[in-house]
C-alpha cells in the first residue's frame, strides 16, 4: 500500500502518528508576520493566552505506571465567564498548568475545568482574579463564509511575543479531527502556519470564529491549516453548561452511499430520489430496533440526503450528512424518513450515545488510567490505540504494531457478545506461571469456560470460579491453566517483586464478585 506523503499537524510541540505513512500531530504556530498597527485590537490581544503545560502520560504496556514528565506550550483566549478556552490537545494528561496572557509577564496556576476530546477543546480556570484585570473576554462569533479573511493569534516557539497572521477561509466541510480521529466540521484557512501555538483563535471583526487545532504540511501542500469553528465550539460551550459533559451525540449505524445506478435501482432509488443505504445496527445504537439493515436513509430533520452522504448545510456549501445530529445535544431527538421497501417511514430517534461508543478498539485515550487485572502474575488488559502505539516511535508505530492487533483497531466492530479485544498484555516471571512467559499479546475470549465480551466478564469469571483450576483461552484454542488456590496466593509476592502497587486498575477495585 502506498504511504500518505502529506503530514496533518495538530500543534502541541510533539508529534503523533497517523496509521500509515507520514500522519502527524503538532503545535499551531503562527508565524511571525508585519501587520498593520490598526489591525492589532488592543483588547483582542490583552485577551490572548500563553499556557505552559507539565504532562505525564500513562504507559499501556506497564498500565501501573506513567512514562515521566514533559512539558508543552500551547495557546488560548479569554472568554465570557473569566474562562480560557483552548485545544484539548494542549492541555491533555496534564499534571500542571500555568498561563500568562499577552504583553504581561506574571504567570498563574491554572486548572483544567472541562476537556472535550471528539471536539478537541478545553476550558481552564484561574483561581486568582487578578489574571484577568484589563482583560476583555472575546466575543464568539457566527460560522464564517468562505473567502472571509480571518486573523490567527498565536506565540511563535522560543519566544513570548505575540504574533499575528492573516489568511481567507478557503473550505468548510467535515474534515478527521487528528487528536480524536473524529470526523466533525472544520475549518480550512491558507494562513501561515508551523509548530508552536494550538488553542489560539481565529478572529472576524474582533470576534472568535474558529480555534486553530491542525495543520497539513507536506512537499506539495502549502499554507493549508484547520480550525474548529463556531458551531463546535458552541456545542462544547451548551454542553458544559450544566457543569457536565455529556458529548457530541453519534447514532451508531454503518452507512453506504448510493452513488452506483445499479445499487439505487436493487433499493428502490429511484426519478429524484437519494439516499444512504443501512448496513448495521450497532449494540447500543439509539438507532437500534428503530432502524433497520436495508433501509435507504432519505431525510434528516426534512433536510434530504444526497446519494453521496452528504447534505446541504448553507447555500451552496454541503457536508456530511452526520453534521444532523452531531449539532444536537445528547438527549434532543432527530426525525428520520426512510424508505423501507416501497414506503416512507419516519422515525424518532432520541440521541443518547456520544462519539466513540461504538468502537471495538477505542481510538487514542487522554485523561484515563489504563485498566487492567492481574491473576497469577498474567496482566489482563483492553487493546486500545495507545497499547498500540508503544510499539514503535512516533512515526513508524503502526508498521511495528503486531499486525492482528492492528486489524482489530482499523476493522473490529462491536457486537453484543464481543465488546472489546481482551489482551494477555504481560507474564510477569514467576513458579506459578513457567511456560507461559512468553506468551503476550494473546487475545483472550473464553476463562474458566465463560465467554468474555469486556474486561469485567474477565475479573468476574475469575473471582467467582471455586474449581481447582483456571482455565484462560485465547482466539486460537491455545490454553493457559493456573492453580487457583497458589495464583491467590503467590499474586502478592509477585506484586511486590515487580513493584505493582495493585493487582487491578483503580475503576475495578470497588466492584466486588461474589
Amino acid at each position: 500500500m502506498a504511504y500518505i506523503s502529506l503530514m496533518i499537524k495538530s500543534y502541541v510541540n510533539t508529534v503523533i502518528p497517523g496509521l500509515l505513512g507520514s500522519v502527524f500531530l503538532f503545535c499551531f504556530l503562527v508565524m511571525p508576520t508585519s501587520v498593520y498597527a490598526d489591525e492589532i485590537k488592543f483588547e483582542t490581544a490583552r485577551s490572548i493566552v500563553k499556557i505552559y503545560v507539565v504532562k505525564n502520560q500513562y504507559n499501556y504496556h506497564e498500565p501501573w505506571q506513567k512514562i515521566g514528565v514533559r512539558q508543552y506550550q500551547g495557546s488560548g483566549s479569554i472568554i465570557s465567564g473569566k474562562r480560557i478556552l483552548t485545544s484539548a490537545h494542549v492541555v491533555s494528561d496534564q499534571t500542571f498548568i500555568q498561563v500568562r496572557r499577552s504583553g504581561i509577564a506574571k504567570k498563574y496556576t491554572a486548572n483544567v475545568e472541562s476537556i472535550e476530546k471528539a471536539s478537541d477543546l478545553a476550558i481552564l480556570s484561574v483561581d486568582d482574579p487578578d489574571f484577568f484585570d484589563g482583560s476583555v473576554p472575546l466575543e464568539i462569533g457566527t460560522l464564517p463564509f468562505v473567502r472571509d479573511k480571518v486573523a490567527v493569534y498565536g506565540y511563535p516557539d522560543g519566544g513570548d511575543t505575540l504574533s499575528i497572521t492573516e489568511g481567507v477561509v478557503s473550505r468548510i466541510e467535515h474534515q478527521e479531527y487528528i487528536y480524536s480521529n473524529t470526523n466533525l466540521l472544520a475549518c480550512q484557512i491558507d494562513a501561515p502556519i508551523n509548530s508552536g501555538n494550538s488553542g489560539g483563535p481565529a478572529i472576524v471583526n474582533k470576534k472568535l470564529v474558529g480555534v486553530v487545532f491542525q495543520g497539513l504540511y507536506g512537499p506539495t501542500t502549502e499554507n493549508i491549516g484547520y480550525m474548529v469553528p463556531t458551531p463546535v465550539i458552541l456545542h462544547f460551550l451548551n454542553d458544559i453548561s450544566d457543569n457536565t459533559l455529556d458529548g457530541i451525540p453519534e447514532l451508531g449505524i454503518s452507512m453506504q452511499k448510493m452513488e452506483n445506478p445499479s445499487l439505487r435501482k436493487k433499493f428502490g432509488i429511484s426519478g429524484k430520489k437519494t439516499g444512504v443505504l443501512v448496513n448495521k445496527i450497532y449494540p447500543e445504537s439509539p438507532a437500534k430496533g428503530l432502524l433497520l439493515p436495508n433501509d435507504v436513509i432519505i431525510a434528516i430533520d426534512g433536510e434530504l440526503v444526497e446519494n453521496d452522504g452528504t447534505i446541504l448545510f448553507r447555500q451552496e456549501e454541503r457536508t456530511f450528512l452526520g453534521y444532523l445530529w452531531q449539532k444536537k445535544q445528547i438527549g434532543e431527538s432527530i426525525s428520520v424518513t426512510v424508505l423501507r421497501g416501497d414506503k416512507n417511514i419516519v422515525i424518532e430517534i432520541i440521541l443518547s450515545k456520544s462519539i466513540g461508543f461504538e468502537r471495538l478498539v477505542p481510538h487514542k485515550q487522554y485523561d484515563i488510567a489504563p485498566s487492567y487485572y492481574i491473576v497469577g502474575g498474567l496482566v489482563f488488559a483492553p487493546l486500545t490505540r495507545n497499547y498500540l502505539e508503544e510499539y514503535g516511535t512516533e512515526q513508524n508505530w503502526a508498521l511495528q504494531a503486531p499486525k492482528e492487533l492492528l486489524s482489530y483497531y482499523l476493522n473490529g466492530e462491536p457486537t453484543t457478545d464481543h465488546r472489546e479485544i481482551l489482551l494477555l498484555i504481560n507474564v510477569l516471571a514467576d513458579d506459578i506461571n513457567i511456560g507461559y512467559h512468553a506468551f503476550t499479546n494473546g487475545i483472550i475470549n473464553r476463562v474458566n469456560g465463560h465467554d468474555v465480551a469486556t474486561l469485567e466478564d474477565l475479573v468476574e469469571a475469575f473471582e467467582t470460579n471455586k474449581e481447582e483450576f483456571h482455565t484462560i483461552e485465547d482466539v486460537h484454542g491455545y490454553r493457559i491453566v493456573l492453580d487457583r488456590i497458589k495464583s491467590v496466593d503467590r499474586n502478592k509476592t509477585i506484586l511486590k517483586r515487580y513493584l505493582v502497587p495493585a493487582g487491578r486498575s483503580k475503576d475495578l477495585v470497588e466492584r466486588q464478585f461474589n
